[in-house]
Order: structure tokens, then sequence, then C-alpha cells
């Protein structure tokens, strides 16, 4: 069993489903609410337990009863939260989620606790730690707290996927040292300045990350699924979706980058990868709800067992 750390955030969802997004300004009359675990860390962490990884996640939380809840679901999971502290000057992070009749999503978070979580916090997590096979990281905690986790992981060998997400500019120190970058096409733009509005400009972004040190790039495609930049081959493979009923794309991306991770970090090549983790997003959107909805390992293989 592949031993997976996630170093990332910890948020309660507070979703609304409304017939339409809400414009500026706008007051939109919903139907059902929901609080639903979520945040990328924990969400990325849930969906890898779910498929069968060992997993140990490595956040903050408020002494609030959000922060209880939060850490009894991981729990529930399966998931290592030891090194998840509770921070009692802080309240734990929450997102404000709006989706729509068509499963599309609107997302404002307010981190709280995740951004107590500090390179020191980190480093003696690390030092606790033993025989892990890979890390994964969002950008939803302090990026001096993610550069110590990817130094950390690279000193010991240890491969890094990094979901550049939510999107912002990242140091040469940090680029350097992924293994596998797993952005979306917003992400890849802000990271490279190039507009994104054709198959050719995704390629002209995803070779401009390699340039800027990433092992590999696997650029994340929605709907249409993956474009895979192999960094040893310079070679671009188009990974195609598989086609399912949309009901809620909250943590699609998270699903996406477990899925990767786990298929890697159990041997699998970078396309075999890519293709594994088209089917957990593809499942995940299926289900309304973030960590609830990621699938297990038996639908996963299903799917792919049917290929459509």
């Amino acid at each position: 069993m592949p031993h997976i750390v996630v170093v990332g955030s910890l948020n309660m969802d507070l979703v609304v489903q409304v017939p339409t997004i809400p414009a500026p300004g706008e007051t939109v009359l919903g139907n059902n609410f929901a609080t639903i675990p979520g945040g990328k860390g924990a969400n990325q962490a849930v969906a890898a337990a779910r498929l069968g990884a060992r997993v140990t996640l490595i956040g903050r939380v408020g002494a609030d009863a959000f922060g209880e809840q939060l850490l009894a679901n991981a729990k529930k999971e399966g998931i290592d939260v030891t090194h998840v502290g509770c921070d009692p000057a802080a309240t734990s992070g929450v997102a404000m989620i709006a989706v729509d009749a068509q499963g599309q999503n609107s997302i404002a978070v307010a981190s709280g606790a995740n951004y107590c979580l500090t390179a020191v916090h980190v480093q003696e997590a690390w030092a606790a730690l033993a025989n892990v096979d890979l890390l994964v990281m969002p950008l939803e905690t302090p990026l001096e707290t993610i550069e110590t986790a990817v130094s950390l992981a690279n000193q010991a060998g240890v491969k890094v996927i990094l979901n550049p997400a939510p999107a912002q500019k990242l140091s040469s120190s940090i680029l350097a040292g992924v293994d596998v970058l797993v952005p979306n096409e917003p992400e890849t733009a802000q990271l490279t300045g190039i507009e994104i509005d054709s198959a050719a400009s995704s390629r002209q972004a995803a070779q401009a990350l390699l340039k800027q040190g990433v092992g590999n790039v696997v650029l994340t495609l929605g709907s249409r699924g993956a474009l895979v930049l192999n960094g040893e081959t310079n070679q671009f493979t188009q990974v195609d979706p598989y086609p399912v009923k949309v009901v809620d794309t909250t943590a699609a991306g998270d699903a996406y980058v477990a899925g990767l991770a786990v298929a890697l970090s159990e041997g699998k090549e970078l396309i075999e990868a890519a293709n594994f983790a088209n089917a957990v997003g593809a499942l995940a959107v299926t289900k309304q709800g973030a960590q609830v909805g990621m699938p297990t390992r038996e639908e996963v293989e299903n799917l792919l067992t049917q290929g459509v």
C-alpha cells in the first residue's frame, strides 16, 4: 500500500444549490443547503484514501465545531491526522460555494487556520514520518510552507505532485522541485502569462512550464480530458475523458490529482496514471459535494473496465 503525504487545507464547505450563479450585486434564491467537509488538501487526502492509499495529512484547523467535524471526518476515512494541528487563535477554514443547475460552481474561501500552517509544522511532521512514497500539495497554505515541503521531499528522494490551485505565481525554487505539475487552464495561464485559447496555446504554455523547471506537466482540461507533456521525451499525449452526467463539479480537480497520485505511487506510467485520474475525476462530478462525492477504487475500476 503506497504512503501518500498531503500538505494542505481543511475547510468546511457551505454549499447552496442555485438555479444560476449570481452576478455581482445580484441575489439569487437557492434551494438546498448543506455543510460538507472540504478543503483542497483534505479532499485530495480523502480521494486518495478511498482509492486504496495510506494517507497522512499535514494541516491546521481552528478550535471550533467545524475543526472537530473536519478531523472526525478525515479519521472516518482512514486518514492519519496526527499532524493536523489545532490553532486556538484561528477559525477553521470555510468555503462558500454556490452550485448551479448545470453543476458548475462559484467558490469564495476564508482560509483561517490553513494559513497558520508554518514551515516548522511541516518540518516537525516530516521528521516523524517514514516510508513516504509521494508528496501531494495544493496551494491553500502559505508558499513558504509549500517550499519547505518540496525541499524536504526532494532531499528524501520522494516524488512531488503540485496542484497550483488557487492560481498564483510560484518561485523557481518551488517549480524546480516538482516532479508532476497538475494545473488547469486558468492556473497554467497565470503561471506562464500565455493566454490559452486553443490546443496550440495549451501546448505552448505546457512547454513554458517545463522551461520553468518542473519535471512533467499534466494540464487538466475539464470535460476535454487532459494534456500530458512528458518532460523526458518532450512528447504530448491527449488523454480522453470519460463522458458522465455532471451533477456537481466541486472538487473534481482534487479527485483528479488524487487519482494521478495513487496511480503513480503504484508504479503506473504517466499516461496510464492520467487515464486513471480521468476516471476518478469523472466519477467525482456525478455526485454532490466534495469529499462525499469521491469515488471508491471499485467504482473507478468498473468505469475503466467499461471504458465509457
